[in-house]
C-alpha cells in the first residue's frame, strides 16, 4: 500500500489545524505557507475532508477551517479513508460482506483479511491528538516537519 500525496497532505493539514486552531479557524493561506503545500492543492483536498465530516468551513474576516470533532476523536484511518478511499489490500475486501465468487475457495483470503484488519486497527488507533502531542511543539510550522 502506498499513501498518495493527497492522503499525506490531508493528514498534515488536519494535524496543523488540531494544533493551531485554539485561537479560531485556521486559513488555507496559513497552512499553505507554514507547511509549504500549494494552496490550490489544499483546495482540492478540502471537499473530501468536508464530505467525510472532518472539516468545517468558517466564513468571514477571521474565516478558515476547524475540525468538526475533537482531535482525539479523529483517527489517521478516518483521514486516509476520506482521501484514499478503501484501505483494503485486495478488491474483494472493499465491500461488506465479501461477494467474491471465489471467497470460499481462496487459499490466500485469510492473508488479505489479516493485513486489512491490522492496517485498520493500527490507523484507527492513532488520533490527530496523538500526532500533535508527539511532534507539534517545535518545528511543525515549517517544511522540515514530514508526514
Amino acid at each position: 500500500m502506498k499513501i498518495s500525496t493527497k492522503g499525506r497532505y490531508a493528514l498534515r493539514m488536519l494535524v496543523y489545524i488540531a494544533a493551531y486552531s485554539r485561537e479560531g479557524a485556521v486559513s488555507l493561506t496559513e497552512i499553505s505557507e507554514k507547511q509549504q503545500i500549494s494552496k490550490k492543492y489544499l483546495e482540492q483536498i478540502v471537499p473530501m475532508l468536508t464530505r467525510a465530516g472532518l472539516l468545517h468551513a468558517v466564513r468571514g474576516n477571521r474565516g478558515g477551517y476547524t475540525l468538526t470533532k475533537a482531535p482525539q476523536e479523529v483517527t489517521v484511518g478516518d483521514v486516509l479513508r476520506a482521501t484514499e478511499g478503501s484501505l483494503a489490500p485486495v478488491s474483494c475486501l472493499e465491500t461488506e460482506p465479501n461477494t467474491c465468487p471465489r471467497r470460499t475457495q481462496c487459499p490466500t483470503l485469510f492473508v488479505w483479511e489479516g493485513l486489512y484488519d491490522a492496517v485498520n486497527r493500527y490507523l484507527d488507533g492513532i488520533t490527530l491528538k496523538d500526532i500533535a502531542e508527539r511532534g507539534v511543539p517545535d518545528g511543525f510550522d515549517g517544511p522540515e516537519h514530514c508526514i
